[in-house]
């Protein structure tokens, strides 16, 4: 057994994850969270010398296709997952993004409960929200070993505060999530693209923009630059950057609306339509940061701005070696380039010159431990921070230090 297994914790059931909190919290010390760690080279590391995981809490406890919900416990993978959802003719409506080749992670090995804690939307998000937004109910442990309860397991449920948004994209600092019940909705029968090559970022940005102010229901809208076009198949032969739209229904709809914009965008360049099969695996790409033009050693952020500004993040950064390629109409950089100091200090001046955030998705852990990988919090807004924290972890042994030093 390795030292690291010589310190993990994988109880096979929720009791055994309260347990193992409760004995921590009575000792204070600090554990280190995770499902199948796949994601723990995002944000700060965690400074703990034991850890604990939910990858023994497996299994879908509840799909009800006709009620358009499905429960899971968090150590489930979302690969069985999406398996059992795509079974009822479903689908997960946030489209969340496989980030394991990004994170140098083992394929198809992320679990729902660090998809769920750490609230990643892929580019669906644009039209129908983040995943925190379809996230009905959750089972957690919080600091002290305490079970607790939010939502349930109908669309409508208004009983009680809404933990269940506070705990989605909190990464494992105010509780252990062990059972995650999500709505789901029909699978379209055909998806379709349209793609606007020759289109510069403010351009390209333009013209997603027209497309998703049009009355016929696009559900995502990217930009490629053209190395990162060149990446994804379905595009490659395209030989430059692109602009890249999509809509999802029954086929017959999607042909007449894909028709339909690619008059109305007649304005913005020549246009080529994907079928079913070539958008599909060109959206996939999109949604798992395929087209970033990563060196093993970069660092990766992600910039949320107003769709508008994406263009001028992407510009404001070329000469610090920082490249990328915009999702969510142009609302989300996904950002790349030298990991140090000075580069991630431009990137994060950047963000903050656009009226956006940041975050630091990957680096070396020196340099996440060094830097601010998310937007310092204005001082009230920390005071709740931390009175929120000390709430449901008030030992502060979950995750110490993933967001912010200290906290």
């Amino acid at each position: 057994m390795s030292a690291a297994e010589a310190g993990l914790a994988a109880p096979p059931d929720e009791a055994g994850i309260a347990a193992a909190i409760a004995e921590a919290a009575a000792r204070r010390e600090p554990l280190s969270v995770s499902g199948n760690g796949t994601k723990t080279g995002m944000l700060r590391p965690v400074q703990a010398a034991r850890s604990l995981s939910v990858r023994n809490l497996t299994g879908i406890t509840l799909h009800a296709p006709k009620e358009l919900v499905v429960s899971a416990r968090a150590g489930t993978t979302m690969a069985e997952l999406e398996e059992v959802v795509a079974s009822g003719g479903q689908h997960l409506i946030a489209e969340p993004p496989d980030l394991t080749a990004l994170l140098g992670t083992s394929p198809a090995a992320q679990t729902v409960g660090g998809v769920v804690a750490s609230n990643l939307s892929g580019p669906r998000r644009v039209a129908w929200g983040a995943m925190r937004d379809h996230v009905l109910g959750v089972r957690a442990v919080n600091g002290t070993g305490e079970t607790i309860r939010s939502g349930g397991r109908v669309l409508k449920n208004v009983t009680g505060l809404d933990l269940c948004k506070l705990l989605t994209g909190s990464h494992g600092t105010l509780g252990v999530l062990t059972e995650i019940t999500m709505k789901v909705l029909p699978k379209p029968e055909t998806t379709g693209s349209l793609a606007l090559a020759g289109l510069d970022a403010a351009a390209g940005v333009a013209a997603l923009a027209a497309a998703l102010g049009s009355p016929f229901g696009v559900s995502a809208a990217a930009w490629l630059p053209a190395g990162g076009a060149a990446r994804v198949p379905a595009l490659a032969a395209l030989g430059g950057p692109v602009a890249l739209i999509r809509i999802e229904d029954f086929a017959a709809s999607v042909a007449y609306r894909l028709g339909r914009l690619r008059d109305d965008l007649g304005g913005h360049g020549a246009a080529v339509l994907l079928d079913d099969d070539a958008s599909r695996a060109a959206w996939r790409a999109v949604r798992d940061a395929e087209p970033l033009e990563a060196a093993p050693g970069d660092a990766v952020w992600r910039v949320s701005v107003r769709p508008s500004a994406g263009p001028g993040v992407l510009a404001a950064l070329a000469p610090h070696g920082v490249a990328g390629f915009l999702d969510w109409g142009g609302g989300l950089a996904w950002l790349a380039g030298p990991a140090d100091t000075t580069t991630h200090e431009a990137v994060c001046a950047a963000a903050r010159q656009a009226g956006g955030v940041w975050m630091l998705l990957r680096a070396p852990e020196a340099l996440r431990a060094a830097v601010a990988v998310v937007p310092p919090e204005a001082a009230p807004l920390a005071a709740i921070t931390r009175r929120v924290k000390v709430a449901f972890d008030p030992h502060g042994i979950l995750n110490p230090g993933r967001f912010y030093a200290g906290v």
